[in-house]
């Protein structure tokens, strides 16, 4: 069977609307109108530290309190309610139990921190597919490093290696890694499909199964 590594938001879950939530609150605690939806989708991929100076930058909070400070604030507004308002992309759900009963080993390689991806797994009912989880605070890098991916990996233990993500970001760290990339186009990335690296590409979860299936039909 293969090792399949998951990224989590706009891979398995859009959590933008409650990213976009916490970043509202931070920002009405420091005198701040609140940044549109479209914008705080456009700063996730990287981190929760390089969200908030994104945001920092888009709001002219320079000056108003340090970066560390604004971090702790978003932080302690987002992990107090990470996902009121997150939902699941389509068919996440049956899938993911198609391919654990296939056998296939499966854990989650995502840029978001442990506290509020745990929480985010069991209000959604998937901690139970993945034997692993890797955050972005898990180690001293993130994503588009390939450690964390590549630690993944290995604590999965198969040979053969696919990871499903949505972004530029996790199209470099698959390419990085060495790794083969099924990208999900329905999440968060801002470069056309056909610009992005990737092994095959998919817009409904239901297609995954048949394009692990054809990766590996050979190989396993």
């Amino acid at each position: 069977m293969a090792a399949l590594v998951f990224d989590l938001d706009g891979t398995l879950v859009d959590s933008v609307p409650d990213l976009h939530a916490a970043a509202s609150r931070m920002l009405n605690d420091h005198g701040r109108e609140p940044l549109s939806l479209g914008a705080i989708r456009g700063f996730v991929g990287n981190g929760v530290p390089k969200l908030v100076e994104r945001i920092m930058t888009a709001a002219d909070l320079q000056g108003t309190a340090s970066h560390a400070e604004l971090t702790a604030c978003f932080s302690n507004h987002y992990n107090a309610a990470p996902a009121d308002l997150t939902q699941l992309y389509p068919n996440v759900v049956s899938t993911l139990r198609q391919l654990a009963d296939q056998g296939h080993r499966m854990a989650i390689c995502t840029n978001k921190p442990e506290e509020p991806t745990a929480s985010v797994l069991d209000a959604f009912g998937l901690r139970e597919y993945f034997l692993y989880v890797i955050g972005g605070d898990s180690l001293s890098v993130r994503k588009p490093d390939p450690l964390p991916l590549t630690t993944a990996f290995d604590q999965l233990g198969e040979p053969h290696h696919l990871f499903v993500g949505d972004s530029e970001v996790d199209a470099e760290t698959a390419a990085r890694a060495g790794v083969a990339f099924a990208l999900f186009t329905e999440g968060y990335r801002k470069t056309p499909v056909k610009e992005l690296p990737h092994t095959a590409s998919f817009s409904d979860f239901s297609e995954l199964p048949m394009i692990v299936h054809a990766q590996f039909a050979a190989k396993v």
